[in-house]
């Protein structure tokens, strides 16, 4: 395994309870080897639990869409141009389980057409030179196979999303990394494995990641 000199900024994506966060731990602990001579490997993790309003979101959508997403979009902003350009000058990779772009997914989802026209606007005017990743790894799966991973992580805040609202997230979230072009997407339905408890589906799922393609590339696994 070896990761080419042009991948400095490593994404992983995908809707609630997909897997990111992970995924992200399992590579970086996979990647550290090659780095060892260096600085290492940066890891830049969501911070969603310190937002004060997300936990009114899940209760009280229609309240306090705005104020979610627009913490989410300062928040996440502040923490991509400080890691991203930090990890310029010092190390040689940087593996986040988010991106810039998954806020605005979110936006569309929750909030109306006014507060959405809002957002955009305030989102435009702040995210002008926000660096893009170099590869991104999106995750699928399906609304029961999500269900079931929110269930088994039992996020108190979580217990009342519904399937309705996963199934509209994730055409959005499909539309999106279908369509984007800024980078090579690494797109993976993951309903028939379980890398988190099966190490010969993380080796499998790894080593396709680890191909580096050069435009999007779909890819379902089987599992066993």
């Amino acid at each position: 395994m070896s990761i080419p000199e042009h991948i400095r900024y490593v994404a992983i994506e995908g809707t609630i309870g997909v897997g990111k966060t992970s995924l992200a731990q399992m590579l970086l602990k996979r990647w550290t080897p090659q780095f060892a001579d260096s600085c290492g490997i940066s890891f830049l993790e969501e911070k969603f639990d310190n937002n004060p309003f997300l936990e009114k979101f899940y209760t009280h959508p229609d309240e306090y869409a705005f104020q979610t997403q627009l913490f989410f979009l300062i928040s996440r902003l502040q923490e991509l141009k400080n890691n991203v350009s930090q990890n310029e000058m010092f190390r040689p990779l940087l593996v986040s389980d988010y991106t810039f772009d998954k806020d605005r997914i979110f936006a569309a989802q929750n909030l109306t057409d006014a507060e959405f026209s809002m957002y955009d606007t305030v989102s435009k005017s702040l995210s002008v030179d926000l660096p893009t990743p170099d590869y991104i790894i999106y995750l699928q799966a399906g609304v029961d196979t999500l269900l079931s991973r929110i269930r088994h992580r039992n996020r108190e805040m979580e217990r009342n999303i519904q399937g309705d609202y996963l199934l509209n997230l994730q055409q959005r979230f499909d539309h999106h990394f279908w369509h984007y072009s800024a980078c090579p997407v690494m797109i993976i339905n993951t309903d028939r494995i379980d890398f988190v408890h099966h190490t010969e589906h993380f080796e499998n799922l790894a080593a396709m990641i680890e191909t580096w393609p050069a435009s999007t590339t779909y890819y379902a696994p089987e599992g066993k």
